[in-house]
């Protein structure tokens, strides 16, 4: 148990652990990680029916990771409509190893906001959403974890069905 004078940081720990296991650790769940095996044809490809690419739905990912991070720790200036969240000359999305960049990029600044939360308590601090609610941190911070989780298994998805091999290993 921390005393006053002693500020618990232990929640807050367990959180960057599970934000950086969510979006890059070498099981299969990761959001990086579900980008193995992913040719730069499957990159582009919307499947079949679908409109979304894997790099639409990583651009996705990124802005989520810059605006979430800059409502709830920054100066809430970044504009979703607007550079630096809106790829040049109207892309749908960025190159892909620019968009890789630039996708780590945001992650590194959101999982340090989160890290240099001073202790534990201010996981109950109400901050500000991207869409203008307040919410607690900790919130904030399991719907970006969730978000991670979710996109990877949508991004492990698609390159089933654009490879051909959505099925179990069993069957």
């Amino acid at each position: 148990m921390s005393s006053p004078s002693h500020p618990s940081h232990q929640v807050i720990d367990l959180l960057c652990w599970q934000i950086e296991t969510a979006f890059d650790s070498p099981d299969s769940q990761s959001l990086l990680a579900n980008l193995k095996n992913i040719s730069l044809e499957d990159w582009k490809t919307p499947p079949s029916g679908g409109h979304r690419t894997i790099a639409d739905i990583l651009e996705h990912v990124g802005w989520c990771e810059w605006m979430y991070e800059d409502y709830a720790f920054g100066d809430a200036n970044l504009q979703g409509d607007q550079p630096p969240l809106v790829p040049p000359e109207g892309a749908k999305s960025r190159p892909g190893d620019e968009l890789l960049d630039w996708l780590k990029q945001g992650h590194a600044k959101w999982l340090a906001s989160v890290r240099n939360l001073p202790d534990d308590s201010e996981l109950d601090c109400m901050r500000l959403t991207n869409w203008g609610d307040y919410l607690p941190t900790r919130q904030i911070i399991q719907i970006m974890i969730a978000h991670d989780y979710y996109h990877a298994g949508e991004i492990n998805h698609l390159r089933t069905l654009l490879q051909g091999n959505d099925r179990w290993e069993y069957e």
